[in-house]
């Protein structure tokens, strides 16, 4: 069997470049670091490193051994961690990442729950799109990670990701109150061709997910005002600048706005925690649980948000919500 303290050595050597640097890092001798990378070579009957008097380079085995043993060395860890929360009775610090609304919505019952539990426990919160914070749960920045993904825009995690469902959002039509359509029933697709939109930023998977959602109608949405901050958007459409389409956490009931759905679109935002597959520790699994307990309240009192506790689809096919029944 694979010594993990060899393997675990073995990734300093490389990333370091040297027997010496690794030696200072990692508080051992250079003798000894050299000694681990020999042992480990003879366990895998393979050349790790070649050497020469003035340095040494990795082989293909060496790069391919460290990068299959990145989720060991990380799952070691945080056992490590949890055992030694256990002796203690504190878990340590939570490295959370979300994005602004649940931050606001959904984490505080979440964290207020999970410190109760761990009082000995901190957290601390990092925020940004989904994207950056699936990479830094994939390299081990982050332990969780709340993001969202819009059924109609593709979206994959990092392969060593995994995604716990928590929540599906509708998505809103917020008009002006004085706009012809305000107050009527079974607004299509069409009704809304000639409009114009405020929406987020073209590289945001908001606006991809809107101009996905007008494409099945036939037309291209006229945007001439973006923005990524949602109170923004919901005072551009109070001064009648255009409508807008937005998921139901990030909706606010306003004064001067009206808030619908549109006849037939099923699609909806959906809200997950990514940790590392490798992560499954007591800290984490506790976290997880009182996240989905804040899940559970939030979808008990909001209308336009229900609880999910299985993946859904990744992609919807374009023009897939003709036919659909309206929701």
């Amino acid at each position: 069997m694979l010594n993990p303290v060899h393997l675990r050595t073995l990734t300093v050597v490389l990333r370091t470049g040297s027997f010496a640097d690794a030696a200072r890092e990692i508080g051992y001798t250079g003798s000894a670091v050299s000694q681990q990378v020999a042992a480990l070579e003879r366990a895998v009957q393979a050349p790790l490193v070649e050497r020469d008097a003035q340095s040494i380079r990795p082989t293909e085995a060496a790069k391919f051994l460290a990068a299959r043993a990145h989720d060991i060395i990380n799952a070691l860890g945080n056992l490590e961690d949890d055992m030694k929360g256990f002796s203690k009775g504190d878990y340590g610090l939570m490295r959370l990442g979300s994005f602004s609304t649940a931050s606001q919505r959904l984490l505080p019952d979440g964290l207020a729950s999970y410190l109760r539990r761990h009082p000995n426990s901190s957290v601390d919160l990092e925020e940004g799109g989904p994207s950056e914070l699936a990479g830094m749960v994939r390299d081990s920045t982050l332990d969780v990670a709340v993001v969202f993904h819009y059924d109609l825009v593709p979206q994959q995690w990092p392969s060593n990701v995994a995604a716990t469902p928590l929540l599906a959002e509708e998505l809103l039509l917020l008009l002006p109150e004085s706009h012809r359509l305000a107050g009527t029933e079974n607004i299509t697709l069409q009704d809304l061709a000639q409009e114009l939109w405020v929406s987020t930023k073209e590289d945001s998977s908001g606006d991809a997910c809107l101009r996905h959602l007008c494409a099945s109608g036939g037309f291209t949405p006229r945007i001439p005002v973006r923005s990524n901050n949602y109170d923004a958007l919901r005072g551009m459409v109070r001064s009648g600048l255009g409508i807008a389409l937005v998921p139901a956490m990030d909706h606010v009931p306003t004064d001067r706005i009206v808030a619908t759905g549109i006849s037939g679109c099923t699609a909806r935002r959906h809200i997950s925690a990514l940790r590392q597959k490798s992560q499954a520790g007591v800290s984490i699994t506790s976290f997880l649980q009182c996240l989905g307990r804040a899940a559970d309240k939030l979808a008990a009192s909001h209308s336009g948000i229900v609880r999910q506790t299985k993946q859904p689809d990744a992609v919807a096919p374009m023009g897939y919500l003709a036919g659909l029944r309206a929701s």
